[in-house]
């Protein structure tokens, strides 16, 4: 407890000094900077500080951690926009391919056949399947961008191509159905 009580204090301190921001001199003294005064004019020196090594140490190891240096992660490869050219055409394919099953499915439907996924109620109200597809297109567009956030480059154009691949494969069961014949059994 008295480690974790010290090395607060020493954190705490190395927040004030940097908040005011303290300058370090080549003697190892610390001052806080002021404009160029004229000891003429009767004002006051520069304030000085004397902190322990203590500090010294955690905040040259605290300046040195949050220096901006090569990311670790994408030192080994170019960093891309998310709307980038190529995003833009997988999520217009994954657009497209929904857009597909929706013509798809309303036309299965309107041939007599049953929706495997959603219930026949869903499907037949076409502004509640207009949304349902529009929501498909924006949840795979929000994967791919949290994939993006967190560096998974991959992931974030893996996902469009396989929500793309299997809508469309889908959509092309949906047409290659045969139409439902009613049975007039008496």
């Amino acid at each position: 407890m008295k480690n974790f009580a010290a090395a607060l204090r020493v954190a705490l301190v190395c927040c004030v000094a940097n908040s005011l921001a303290v300058v370090c001199r080549a003697d190892g003294e610390r001052h806080l900077p002021t404009a160029p005064m004229a000891p003429a004019q009767g004002l006051t020196p520069p304030l000085k500080l004397r902190l322990p090594s203590s500090v010294l140490v955690v905040q040259d190891a605290a300046s040195q951690i949050s220096s901006p240096g090569p990311n670790p992660v994408s030192a080994g490869r170019a960093e891309h926009n998310f709307w980038d050219r190529e995003n833009m055409a997988l999520f217009a394919a994954v657009g497209g391919s929904r857009a597909l099953d929706y013509s798809s499915t309303l036309n299965m439907r309107r041939r007599g056949r049953q929706e495997a996924f959603l219930t026949n109620e869903i499907v037949d109200n076409h502004p509640a399947f207009a949304a349902i597809e529009a929501g498909g297109t924006a949840i795979s567009i929000a994967a791919s961008y949290l994939f993006h956030r967190y560096h998974h480059h991959r992931l974030e154009h893996w996902t469009s191509i396989v929500h793309a691949s299997l809508t469309t494969a889908g959509a092309m069961r949906n047409y290659c159905l045969k139409t439902a014949h009613p049975s007039n059994m008496p």
